[in-house]
């Protein structure tokens, strides 16, 4: 008190003038208000003219009205409206303890107040209650500086429960942040399911292998499991189990009564068994479950390899972020090459085949990209030079089908061991193409469309081979011919989009194919006429990069969509314009620089 007091008689003294003319001068008393308010507070502490009488939990507060009203929005309603307490002289306020209401009335008539760890969420909720926001902005800001640990999910949930709308967030990226420190204090474990839930199921929640996850839910289990047991498998399913080691899920995940117990629950588990036992097909079997967190330091990304634009061939590799919309540059070709095919393996390799030089030839060389280094390597050739093909890989194995060898349309196939490092052929296409769609699915290598004459007018046949067999069969005919169309996988349909569809005209139109009902649907069209684009699939929703308006037109834009809404939305651009690319989606560090890598030689 003496503090204060030192500093209200420190600016008494303090006083303005200011002239106008040689008439008159402007004066200003700087402690005016400060006296105002000594003032007032000396008339309330001896009852004079306190006009209105606060009553809480038996406690007597005699105040002034016009003081009251003045500071808090709460009070001006209450004393302006049509209210009955407007005309009453005893005004009794509920909610709020006596001891909180006695330092707001201080703080109206001091402008100060003391804030302590043991009074700051009791103040807040009076504070809150009477809108009295710069009281309640200093407490959000007191328990923002004392938060750790062991503390910041009771502040999340306390400021979620007084609509502290900038402390809640803060809280909550400290929780996420933290995590692993918050999930040993007893507030952990306190939590309800449904906030649980919002934490786990956060992408930036902050742990460095998702094993964290599984150990600190069951930690919250077992705290309570006779009242919790029925919210474990919502709880479960937000555990992103695909991602934790195979070891980890037969030693320590199958092993707990709970999981045992519930059908969801071993349902998750193997769906996570799959996703490590097939890793070709991960990308048919995505769920938010097996998308890595960016805090690993692992991001998926869409990585443009090469393609070219009016004027030249590129060598260029970059990868685009959707979630930030944020391209990075990575190590560039050996080569510049256009027309090629593009693959990623289960193991996060991504092999690149054939393509087109600038003057023109086919190439038959393979290289293999290392996230982890962001580096190239060459691998075995094809036993044939092809651009304009087809590349996808079935259960382990890459299978370049078709294209153009440098004087002809080929309907060889052949097929590629990643182990080995070896090409063989296999039964040839039904008939040759060059600039299929190829994409697999379920075991099975779908190729459709394609050009068949001089002209480069598209098809409409859909062919199907199966490694298992080595057979080639026909489906049904696409609804429109098309070639240089992209494909790509999403929910267990083929979707075929862009592309040439006859001799004047690229198309925007996408069409659908549902494998189990041999069946095609038209879906909605991308804004853009794209001919050899680039596509991808992240997050459950398609992108597609690239591509040709006409011969004197390349895009640069990148259109997504939303296969819930059937809607396409334009949501970026590329750094160049270009069509003949390859698009994939891969995971890759976080932190990997932006920087031109050395290639390396290795023919086998």
């Amino acid at each position: 008190m003496a503090t204060r007091n030192r500093r209200n008689s420190e600016n008494s003294d303090c006083s303005l003038e200011t002239s106008i003319d040689s008439d008159e001068f402007l004066f200003r008393e700087c402690s005016h208000s400060i006296l105002l308010l000594m003032g007032l507070n000396n008339l309330r502490t001896e009852y004079a003219f306190c006009d209105v009488t606060l009553c809480v939990d038996g406690q007597e507060f005699l105040c002034h009205r016009v003081v009251l009203a003045s500071f808090s929005p709460y009070f001006k309603a209450m004393f302006s409206g049509e209210l009955a307490e407007s005309k009453q002289e005893k005004v009794s306020i509920n909610g709020v303890e006596a001891s909180m209401i006695e330092m707001l009335i201080k703080y109206a008539y001091t402008s100060e107040i003391w804030i302590t760890k043991t009074n700051v969420q009791s103040l807040l909720s009076a504070a809150n209650l009477l809108e009295i926001l710069p009281v309640r902005d200093a407490c959000c800001r007191f328990m923002e500086k004392h938060m750790d640990a062991s503390n910041s999910i009771g502040i999340h949930c306390f400021a979620e429960a007084h609509s502290c709308t900038e402390l809640q967030e803060k809280s909550k990226v400290h929780v996420l942040e933290n995590f692993t420190d918050v999930i040993k204090h007893e507030e952990f474990v306190k939590l309800s399911h449904s906030k649980l839930v919002e934490f786990i199921s956060n992408d930036e929640l902050n742990i460095k292998q998702e094993e964290c996850v599984f150990d600190a839910i069951m930690a919250w289990f077992n705290a309570n499991p006779e009242n919790r047991r029925q919210y474990f498998e919502e709880v479960f399913t937000h555990i992103r189990l695909p991602l934790v080691s195979a070891y980890f899920l037969h030693d320590f995940v199958e092993v707990q009564s709970a999981v045992r117990q519930s059908e969801v629950c071993r349902k998750l588990v193997d769906e996570a068994k799959n996703y490590q036992l097939l890793q070709d097909r991960r990308g048919q079997l995505y769920s938010p479950r097996t998308r890595p967190r960016r805090s690993t330091g692992t991001i998926e990304v869409i990585v443009a390899v090469g393609g070219e634009d009016d004027k030249v061939v590129l060598r260029s590799v970059e990868s685009y972020d959707p979630q930030k919309d944020q391209w990075k540059t990575l190590a560039c070709l050996p080569f510049a090459v256009s027309k090629h095919g593009l693959v990623v393996s289960g193991n996060n390799f991504m092999y690149m085949s054939g393509g087109e030089f600038p003057d023109g030839s086919a190439s038959k060389d393979v290289w293999r990209y290392d996230p982890s280094f962001d580096h190239w390597l060459e691998m075995a050739p094809m036993n044939v030079p092809r651009s304009e093909l087809g590349l996808a890989i079935v259960d382990g194995s890459i299978f370049a089908v078709g294209g153009w060898e440098g004087s002809a349309r080929l309907e060889s196939v052949e097929k590629y061991d990643t182990w080995t490092n070896i090409w063989m052929f296999v039964s040839p296409m039904k008939i040759a193409v060059t600039s299929p769609a190829v994409v697999a699915h379920e075991g099975l290598l779908y190729v459709t469309g394609g050009a068949v004459l001089e002209d480069g007018d598209g098809i409409d046949l859909v062919q199907c081979y199966n490694p298992k067999t080595d057979r080639w069969k026909e489906l049904s005919a696409m609804l429109i011919p098309r070639s240089g169309s992209a494909a790509c996988v999403l929910n267990d349909h083929i979707y075929i989009i862009g592309g040439w569809h006859a001799s004047t005209e690229n198309t925007n139109k996408v069409e659908r194919y549902d494998p189990k009902k041999n069946e095609w649907e038209i879906k909605a069209p991308m804004h853009e006429r794209r001919y050899r684009p680039g596509v991808a699939v992240i997050d459950g929703k398609i992108y597609v990069l690239g591509g040709e308006e006409g011969w004197d037109r390349h895009h640069d834009t990148i259109e997504c969509y939303d296969e819930s809404k059937d809607c396409w939305e334009i949501v970026g651009e590329m750094p160049s314009s270009r069509s003949w690319l390859s698009c994939v989606a891969m995971q890759t560090r976080k932190d990997l620089p932006n920087k031109d890598a050395k290639v390396t030689s290795c023919i086998v």
